[in-house]
């Protein structure tokens, strides 16, 4: 098959790393500027405007635009001289890169008119925009459109919070169902109740629909139910630390989490997570949930999320369910790689066609993704409910995240009203507020998302192209450290190594002076570079690469890190005397690094960076 051009020409989505895109930019913003101007003029033009000519001549008024200008002046300066530069490749740190700038745009126009998206009457454009913008995220996810729902919230750990809200209030409804019409349940007994599937939970709500306040007054919500009937909520040792704070707000309590160890992928152990599971059953513990991470945040790392629901399967057999989230805040988006133009899921090899032979990954360099990532996000369409952050793959403008539900029936668990702000019984978008933890929010946001899926469609001619640009980035640096491994500093040997390779675009990698084996020294070494790899004070462009970081200790992660530690030449007996090991972490969301040229400059220019790092660091 002849080799097609890339689907997508996303270098003209951004402003770019050096403005190259300005002019178009400018161009729209100046439409977008005088649009809302004529906007105001236009709205019941036979209105005398109110601030007079005589006013705007007055010295105090004067005064006023001076000190305007010169407030705003400061602004801009503390920004341009401290800010992050996210849109340069130089910059591998946090979740963050360049801004799509048709999000940008959209964000700034609705920005304009202040929307308020927790009322339809206060957001009468953005609030359906945020609506299909849900729906995108089920389509993307693979969930029947017809039954799905989902939404824009703060950010994931908004959306990893109503996920346990969701789980919390399901699973409660059964026990209140017998407090209330204990004939539809009867005969089945508390640990039958709390295990019951979200599908049957759901089923059996729609039976009792006309005395649902009440249900709602017996449920975890209401007069109570003992949240420990509820079950243990099971997350991975890769979990995004907002889970810690959910489960305090929601009540369930720390000592009701149980953290499941990783294999030496940086997965969750399906085998320890069947085991733990097991263990609980066998003691009529429930499970009230269960937990992947579609892209961890210190690794990248992709959990099986395929066996976690067929471990569900399984243990449905012995009449124990329990509700499966997606923990896809950093990953969601790349699910668009996976889906052709009409959002089927592509076949494993007839993606990988795709994929080389459309330029949206170079398979003479890397080979991605394997069968596992691949598995593991074609499962997700079977999950409750799924996290997903625009304001990171999605290359949207913060704040933005996002849920979305694989049955909106689910809504009813936890809905609200507000006089003031809803009518009771009215359809959505009118009724926003009430299916969201949150209140007043900026429907900037949703338009900034809205405008993004339209420019960029989610499936492999659109986003999939973008992030198959960073994947592809992120596995060039991996394997440019596999092919440098060691830096010659005056004389000093200085080992580089990955932690291990990427299932996504975060690598992890850490150095240590070859012949040391003291663990600490090598994480003070760590620690220094970082220290020079990162924003301390004084302009930003004085620095020639930021860099984050990371540690990982005994206590997250027990012995998985010793393996890399010992690739550096640090002993077991180290690793079990400090249990904690330092790293650098780049996430390389950048998309220019598949440009051979680019990639090589920026390599070269990096390792000479740590070259001269390492050298002040080694002379003190």
């Amino acid at each position: 098959m002849a080799a097609k051009n890339k689907p997508i020409a996303f270098d003209a989505l951004f402003l770019g790393p050096k403005s190259e895109n300005a002019k178009h930019f400018q161009e729209i913003m100046q439409d977008v500027v005088s649009e809302h101007i004529y906007w105001r003029r236009d709205f019941h033009p036979e209105d005398k405007p109110i601030i007079s000519y005589n006013e705007k001549n007055q010295q105090g008024f004067k005064d006023s635009e001076q000190k305007m200008q010169e407030v705003i002046g400061e602004v801009t300066s503390k920004l341009k001289v401290t800010s992050m530069p996210w849109h340069s490749p130089r910059y591998l740190g946090h979740m963050n890169a360049e801004v799509l700038m048709p999000s940008m745009l959209a964000y700034i126009a609705a920005m304009l008119y202040n929307p308020n998206n927790v009322a339809y009457e206060a957001s009468t454009a953005t609030s359906p925009m945020e609506l299909e913008a849900g729906m995108d995220f089920a389509r993307l996810m693979g969930y029947d459109q017809d039954k799905a729902w989902g939404h824009i919230c703060t950010d994931g750990s908004i959306a990893n919070l109503e996920a346990i809200w969701y789980a919390r209030n399901l699973k409660s409804i059964p026990f209140a169902v017998k407090e209330v019409q204990p004939s539809l349940v009867e005969g089945m007994s508390d640990w039958q109740l709390s295990n019951m599937s979200v599908p049957d939970i759901l089923d059996l709500a729609d039976k009792v629909k006309d005395v649902w306040d009440e249900i709602r007054d017996h449920s975890c919500r209401g007069k109570g139910v003992n949240l420990k009937q509820l079950g243990k909520w099971i997350v991975p040792q890769t979990k995004h630390y907002s889970w810690v704070k959910a489960v305090d707000v929601m009540g369930i309590g720390l000592d009701n989490v149980i953290e499941i160890q990783v294999d030496k992928n940086y997965r969750m152990d399906i085998q320890v997570l069947k085991e733990t599971i097991q263990q609980l059953a066998d003691q009529q513990i429930p499970v009230m949930g269960v937990v992947g991470v579609i892209g961890s945040t210190e690794e990248g790392a992709i959990d099986s999320m395929d066996q976690i629901i067929e471990l569900r399967r399984e243990f449905e057999k012995q009449n124990v369910s329990f509700y499966v989230h997606a923990d896809a805040a950093y990953g969601g988006y790349a699910r668009s790689i996976f889906l052709d133009e009409n959002y089927d899921f592509i076949p494993y090899e007839a993606l990988k066609e795709r994929l080389h032979s459309e330029g949206i990954i170079n398979k003479d360099t890397i080979d991605w993704p394997s069968k596992n990532v691949y598995n593991a996000f074609h499962a997700m369409s079977e999950t409750n409910s799924i996290t997903i952050d625009p304001h990171k793959m999605g290359y949207v403008p913060y704040s933005a995240g996002g849920i979305v539900v694989s049955d909106k029936r689910m809504l009813d668990a936890i809905s609200f009203f507000a006089a003031y702000v809803f009518e009771k019984g009215a359809e959505c978008p009118s009724l926003l507020g009430s299916y969201i933890l949150e209140g007043s929010k900026a429907g900037a946001t949703a338009a900034a998302v809205w405008a993004a899926h339209r420019v960029l469609p989610l499936n492999i001619e659109g986003y999939g192209a973008l992030i198959g640009a960073s994947v592809e980035g992120a596995q060039l640096f991996y394997k440019h450290i596999l092919a440098t491994r060691e830096l010659d500093i005056h004389g000093t040997t200085v080992l580089i190594e990955p932690l291990v390779k990427p299932d996504f675009n975060m690598v992890d990698f850490a150095f240590n002076i070859k012949g040391n084996t003291d663990l600490e020294a090598m994480n003070e070494l760590n620690l220094a570079i970082y220290n020079k790899s990162s924003y301390v004070n004084g302009p930003v462009l004085l620095n020639d690469f930021i860099t984050s970081h990371t540690t990982f200790s005994y206590d997250d992660y027990k012995d998985a890190p010793a393996e890399m530690a010992s690739r550096l030449g640090i002993p077991k007996e180290q690793w079990d005397a400090i249990h904690s090991v330092r790293v650098m972490r780049a996430c390389v969301l950048t998309p220019y690094f598949t440009k051979d040229d680019v990639a090589e400059y920026y390599w070269i220019n990096y390792i000479e960076s740590m070259k001269r790092k390492l050298a002040e660091i080694l002379a003190k």
